[in-house]
């Protein structure tokens, strides 16, 4: 054959390529040298012949390569596990098979939504996906219509200092039985959300510092019903005489941590010398606030054997000399908060008569907070509950 004839033969199969719609199955298909279905017109194609590829209108199935649509559920759920949030989102738009598989509970186990705006229409579609992992503080969630025809699977919690209706609270905590973390520090409660958490009996750590609205039988019922707990911050709460009784005879006698700070008149000695007695593990302690308390209770903080931090901060009537005896009346004692007792003046000469214990080097109870207040931005930044970071996050 002559050159120019190579040449047109060349153009034809070129000009095919781009005229004719070819996947690239077709294209190897249509060069393989076993053709079938061809159709030739003219004799000045007897040479050259001049081929139609006719597409069906249906999808033809690929008979090489490898196609999304093959791929089993599997390791489709194991690529889009790699998926940040917004990503993963996207994919659900693709198929419905690719949606329903973006929405698969393995892919939603720990999800952390600080920082979104439109915060009620997402936290109710997360709660819907079976999380157990939930991190939201500081939103603000308008209105919630949330239902469940079945208990969520959240395990651990966090809605410190939100904005949130109580009847939309309400819906949330009464669906959940398998909590074990749970903070919502500064929140609005009621009695229906304290009864709900005593169905929660596997609870450990519970943060409802700074909360308000619920009576002292609801607390007493939920402490009865949550032995388990072994950190409880329930400071500053809006509490009567009756909530710290009510706290200090029912607690679990396996608490470690203990936060009852804020209660200057309704915190007396002899609700410490029962807590004492009740709870014998205690190995952090924060009385801070409580003003009726003075040096005569050291002796019953003395008994408690594994107590390693206590907080004393602003208990007024507590004299600064008398802190000096803590060393030997408490030898376990590692950390000892007096903020308020001790000007910087005298703080060194405290320090040198208690060189075993370091003071003053907590201002801010950690006891039960998920992310502890305190830490530096490059320690806050990485948004941590509990010591573990959510795998989903939202990126603004």
């Amino acid at each position: 054959m002559t050159k120019r004839g190579n040449k047109r033969k060349s153009l034809s199969c070129h000009s095919e390529g781009v005229e004719v719609e070819c996947t690239p199955t077709d294209c190897i298909q249509q060069c393989s040298p076993h053709r079938k279905h061809l159709l030739t017109r003219g004799k000045e194609n007897e040479d050259n012949q001049f081929v139609i590829a006719r597409r069906p209108r249906r999808r033809r199935e690929i008979t090489s390569g490898l196609s999304w649509d093959h791929l089993p559920d599997e390791l489709l759920l194991k690529i889009f596990f790699c998926l940040p949030l917004q990503e993963l989102l996207k994919m659900a738009s693709v198929c419905k098979r690719w949606h329903r598989l973006v929405f698969d509970e393995s892919l939603w186990q720990s999800v952390d939504l600080e920082g979104l705006t439109h915060m009620g229409s997402a936290l109710q579609h997360v709660l819907k996906t079976g999380v157990r992992r939930l991190r939201c503080p500081r939103a603000f969630v308008e209105d919630l219509q949330f239902t469940s025809a079945r208990p969520l699977q959240v395990v651990q919690m966090d809605l410190s200092s939100s904005i949130i209706p109580v009847s939309a609270l309400e819906r949330i905590i009464s669906s959940c039985t398998q909590l074990q973390d749970l903070s919502l520090e500064g929140l609005q409660l009621s009695d229906t959300i304290i009864h709900s958490l005593a169905k929660n009996s596997n609870l450990e750590q519970l943060n409802i510092s700074g909360c308000s609205g619920f009576s002292f039988g609801a607390l007493e019922e939920m402490l009865k019903s949550c032995q388990r707990i072994v950190q409880l911050n329930i400071s500053w709460c809006d509490f009567t005489s009756d909530h710290v009784k009510c706290v200090v005879h029912n607690v679990s006698s396996c608490v470690t941590h203990l936060n009852l700070s804020g209660y200057r008149e309704n915190l007396t000695l002899d609700e410490i010398k029962v807590l004492v007695s009740r709870c014998q593990m205690i190995h952090t302690l924060d009385l801070s606030d409580s003003t009726l308390l003075m040096a005569d209770s050291f002796p019953v903080l003395a008994q408690l054997k594994h107590l390693l931090h206590l907080s004393l901060s602003r208990c007024y009537h507590i004299h600064p000399a008398a802190l000096s005896d803590l060393a030997q009346k408490i030898p376990s004692l590692f950390m000892l908060d007096v903020f308020g007792l001790i000007n910087d003046g005298h703080l060194p000469a405290l320090k040198k008569e208690m060189p075993n214990v370091s003071i003053n080097s907590r201002p801010f109870s950690t006891i039960a907070r998920p992310t502890p207040a305190g830490r530096t931005m490059s320690q806050y930044s990485d948004c941590t509950m509990w010591n573990q970071r959510c795998r989903l996050r939202v990126r603004l």
